[in-house]
């Protein structure tokens, strides 16, 4: 696991922003896992912001969202299927067709998450897999407990989670269950990329990077990945033992590793 630690979240954001672009233009039908929330927003500008100004393209790109309520339409304010569209989707060349999420209306769940990972395979498999952290640990939709071995399947959600997510709802109640990528699925990307910020993702940070592989925080699974990426910023990484090590390691990289 690398572990990158900038000063704030944008320096992160820019970070992981020029990963992704990095990997898009060395291999324009790349297939990407992609998450909404605050935390990536700063990166999706910045890959608007390459597709404008730099020709950054994503005509060939395949993009899946990482999860999606249960029970919401596509078109309402708070689906993530929405929150992609307005974020990144309708600001770059990425066909309408190409850009794919969950069915939270699908009657038969357990039918409709098993087309997804079919839809995900079909494509050729996820490439990059860029990631939130949740304050309990848990990655996508995946809280304390879920099976470090699951796929893509419904889930219920945890009420911290829930309140996290109220403000996109206003006086309307957080949906209870969602559609989500399993830990399984994401790890089967070639590439993970999680970002975490601020002093509330601290404890869930140093317990993901440096703590014990356990399903109590799923995102301690990534320590299991052969290429995974954590970038935090200063206040994310306040309670790690061995941040001198990880600074040693980033600053010592052979010029092969590095990114440009």
């Amino acid at each position: 696991m690398e572990i990158i630690v900038l000063p704030s979240p944008e320096l992160a954001c820019l970070r992981a922003a020029r990963t992704v672009a990095n990997l898009v233009r060395s291999k324009p039908d790349a297939v990407l896992a992609l998450p909404t929330g605050a935390t990536p927003q700063a990166v999706y500008a910045e890959l608007v912001r390459q597709h404008r100004d730099e020709g950054l393209s994503f005509a060939r790109v395949t993009a899946f969202n990482l999860d999606e309520y249960a029970g919401l339409p596509p078109d309402h304010p708070a689906s993530f299927r929405r929150a992609l569209h307005e974020a990144l989707y309708r600001h770059v060349d990425l066909p309408p067709g190409s850009a794919h999420g969950p069915d939270g209306l699908d009657p038969s769940p357990t039918e409709a998450c098993q087309r997804y990972e079919a839809q995900i395979a079909t494509a050729g498999g996820l490439d990059l897999a860029l990631l939130g952290l949740g304050r309990d640990g848990h990655i996508a939709f995946n809280e304390p407990t879920s099976s470090l071995g699951s796929r893509t399947r419904i889930k219920t959600l945890a009420e911290e989670t829930r309140a996290a997510n109220q403000a996109a709802f206003g006086p309307e109640p957080v949906p209870r269950h969602a559609l989500t990528m399993g830990i399984a699925t994401i790890l089967s990307a070639r590439r993970c990329v999680l970002l975490a910020f601020g002093p509330a993702k601290a404890d869930a940070a140093a317990r993901l990077i440096e703590g014990a592989l356990t399903a109590m925080v799923p995102a301690s699974a990534l320590q299991l990945h052969p290429r995974a990426t954590v970038i935090l910023d200063e206040a994310a990484a306040a309670r790690l033992t061995l941040r001198a090590y990880y600074e040693t390691v980033a600053a010592g990289k052979p010029a092969w590793q590095r990114e440009e």
